[in-house]
Formats: structure tokens, sequence, C-alpha cells
């Protein structure tokens, strides 16, 4: 799969699951939300009304939530995770010395995941950037956001199973 940040690989399972979120988000929820704004405009001075300003809030987030989503299923490659060849790409499980600690990842989006506690990291982040491509006992360094160089080593490669 080609390095596209613009692409995203989602199991049929995440997909399903963020679709049935957009659909719910885009009726049900734009509904219930313009009744609370509109309840809270019947209110009067809508200055210093706090369920107006906090309605608002929450709609702004709604809207965010729809393009977010909007634009991740437009653009997902949707079926089984790769089978692992002991290569880093999108969809694989990584186990990873970094900063001399074992981490346990993800490579990939955290739709994927739902509500499991492993961690995730896109393949555009700093960390996915550096390790796409590299085999087992493959060792780099990437630069961190904090401008720190991180040392990585490829300890594992596996298949993602949800």
């Amino acid at each position: 799969m080609a390095n596209d940040n613009s692409v995203t690989w989602l199991t049929q399972e995440a997909f399903d699951r963020r679709s049935a979120e957009l659909e719910q988000l885009s009726g049900e929820g734009r509904l219930e939300i313009a009744k609370k704004i509109e309840a809270a405009r019947e209110e009067g001075d809508l200055k210093e009304n706090g369920g107006y300003h906090a309605a608002k809030e929450e709609q702004g987030k709604i809207e965010a939530r729809i393009r977010v989503l909007t634009e991740l299923l437009r653009h997902a490659v949707v079926g089984e995770a790769p089978a692992s060849t002991g290569v880093v790409e999108p969809g694989t499980v990584i186990t990873a010395t970094i900063l001399g600690d074992e981490s346990t990842f993800l490579i990939g989006s955290r739709e994927i995941v739902g509500d499991s506690d492993l961690d995730v990291y896109s393949e555009g982040s700093p960390l996915g950037t550096a390790i796409i491509g590299l085999k087992i006992g493959d060792e780099t360094t990437y630069t961190a956001p904090n401008g720190k160089a991180i040392a990585v080593k490829i300890l594992k490669v596996e298949t993602y199973v949800p």
C-alpha cells in the first residue's frame, strides 16, 4: 500500500462502525442539537444564555466530526488487515524499542481499533514515517515534534487481529 496520507486502511467492522456513526450524527444528531438550540433560543437573551452557547458549541463539534468521518470514509480502503511479512506497513501491529522502552502499537488509523487500548500511530506521524518499510531487527532514529532524536528498533511485526 502506498504511503498516501489521504488513504486510510480500515477493517470492514471499523468502516461499518464509522458509517453508522456518520449516519446517526447527520440525521438524528443534527435534529437533536437543532431542537436544543431552538429551546435555548426561546429562553430569551442569547448573550447570557449558557444553554444556547453550550448547544452551539456541541453543534460545532458534531459538524466537525461529520466532516472528519466523511473524509475518512471517502478515502478508506476497506479489507482485512495485511498479513504480516515482517515489514512495517499500515495495518500491522509493531513491537519496538523506543528510547529503550518496549512498546506495542498499530500503524494506521485510531478508527480501526475502536475502544481498544492499543496505541495507534498514523503512518504520516513522525514515528510512522520513520518506520514504514523497516523489517524486524532494523533500527532508525526519527525527530520527535519537540526536536529530540528518538531511537527505534523493530522487534516484531504482526498481523492486526481485531
